[in-house]
């Protein structure tokens, strides 16, 4: 088993949880170079709102895209683009990566934007 498969097991396994529990999910993805944050329907068929290192106003203020300050902005934005839902409570879908670094910042600066996990 190579290092994809292993993130993409883990996703998996943290995925059909969520689906059990029926709970909005955030879901975070990343490269080397962006981070890309996604609300998810419960249901799964539809993203709710986004935010990424790839939008332009995002991108006018960061140096680079692949860091964990870059990573914060991207958590506050989609806690704010949450909240104008009306979504409080998501349930928080890391894919696979570990808790930490530039998810880790995604993670605290979308609680520090309301959001609760």
């Amino acid at each position: 088993m190579n290092k994809k498969e292993a993130r993409t097991r883990r996703a998996r396994r943290t995925r059909v949880r969520i689906a059990l529990q029926r709970a909005t999910r955030l879901v975070v993805g990343r490269s080397n170079c962006h981070i890309y944050a996604q609300i998810v329907a419960p249901t799964g068929d539809r993203v709710l709102a986004s935010a990424s290192t790839l939008e332009a106003e995002v991108r006018r203020d960061l140096k680079s895209g692949g860091n964990k300050a870059a990573a914060a902005i991207v958590g506050a934005r989609i806690a704010e683009r949450a909240r104008s839902l009306g979504i409080e409570t998501v349930a928080f879908d890391r894919a696979g990566f570990r808790f930490h670094g530039r998810v880790k910042a995604l993670a605290d600066a979308a609680r520090e934007g309301g959001l609760r996990f």
